[in-house]
């Protein structure tokens, strides 16, 4: 019996996003935002104030979400870019170590040469588990083909 053929690496750059988790995150921002938008003007007995605090609850609830949309992980000829939530991060190809996504993880983690361990929420199983699957194959198998170069030549 032949094991399935594996399929060919991606070209660089790729970025590697949740793309469902995104689309339900920009809908439910936006469908929030417009309801209690909608409320703030519907209800004729609020003050300004009251309205007013409407519209920056949406505005506060949108961002937040839209926040929880940004992870990313950017895989370049030079290395690797994760954009977490609050945070970004370079890396070399010779950084990494290992990729991670073991059953059960919320995200990929990236084993990195000095010990650590780095989240990579980019890429996560949620709502998308075998595009999760294939995107952490996919990266690892950049990483052992650039880390192997990075290794080589220096």
């Amino acid at each position: 019996m032949s094991a399935a053929p594996q399929p060919p690496l991606p070209s660089l750059p790729v970025t590697f996003r949740p793309t469902r988790t995104r689309v339900v995150l920009y809908s439910v921002a936006l469908a929030q935002f417009v309801a209690l938008v909608a409320i703030a003007l519907a209800l004729p007995k609020l003050s300004g104030g009251e309205r007013f605090s409407f519209v920056a609850t949406g505005m506060l609830v949108g961002a937040v979400l839209l926040l929880l949309s940004r992870p990313k992980v950017v895989a370049r000829q030079e290395g690797v870019t994760v954009v977490n939530l609050t945070t970004r991060r370079e890396l070399a190809w010779a950084q990494i170590v290992r990729v991670n996504l073991r059953l059960g993880d919320p995200w990929v983690h990236l084993d990195l040469a000095d010990g650590t361990s780095l989240p990579a929420m980019g890429i996560q199983p949620g709502i998308a588990r075998d595009q999760a699957i294939r995107d952490a194959r996919a990266l690892r198998d950049l990483t052992e083909k650039h880390g192997a170069l990075d290794h080589t030549a220096g």
